[in-house]
């Protein structure tokens, strides 16, 4: 049996006396492509809140790669690896291809105030890999030719770049999809 990635237990999310969320498990193995659907107002997207940190369950359980992470922020659930994209997510317009999904790439540099102020070597190192990431990025997304040119000038392009600056915040080669 495959390894699990991500396991929900008896998910559960309350709002007074609504329930959004009923006992939900989820289980999804690495390697695997998995999605969620169901009618407007079945949940899904109060779930997926829960499993990303914006909202805390009333009760059950998420591990994601072996690791309770149920109620933890969103930026510590990002931080290990928890991505998620939105329908009507915005690129910034004035910003370049590159500098768009250098964005998603934000959250997992290691620098802080202190050491970008200075621009130490280890900043410098850090952004220099990040951007060869996001590179390899838009070479696997047939963007590599826009790199350079700003959002707003590339409006065939935008659906991929979106795709591409949500998915550069997550290291894992697997994961789940909505």
């Amino acid at each position: 049996m495959a390894e699990v990635l991500l396991d929900v237990m008896q998910l559960r999310k309350e709002f007074g006396g609504l329930v959004a969320v009923d006992s939900v498990d989820f289980r999804i193995k690495k390697g695997s492509i998995s999605s969620l659907i169901g009618p407007n107002g079945a949940g899904k997207t109060t779930f997926f809140n829960m499993l990303t940190g914006v909202y805390k369950p009333t009760s059950g359980a998420v591990v994601f790669d072996g690791e309770d992470v149920t109620g933890k922020p969103p930026h510590a659930i990002t931080q290990r690896g928890v991505g998620r994209t939105f329908q009507n997510i915005r690129l910034f317009e004035n910003m370049t291809a590159l500098e768009n999904v250098l964005v998603g790439m934000h959250s997992r540099l290691k620098g802080n105030v202190f050491t970008a102020v200075l621009r130490t070597r280890g900043v410098r190192h850090e952004e220099e890999r990040a951007r060869e990431r996001g590179r390899e990025l838009l070479v696997f997304s047939g963007l590599r030719r826009v790199e350079d040119e700003f959002a707003k000038n590339s409006a065939g392009s935008r659906s991929r770049a979106r795709s591409r600056r949500s998915r550069s915040c997550c290291s894992s080669t697997s994961r789940p999809r909505a």
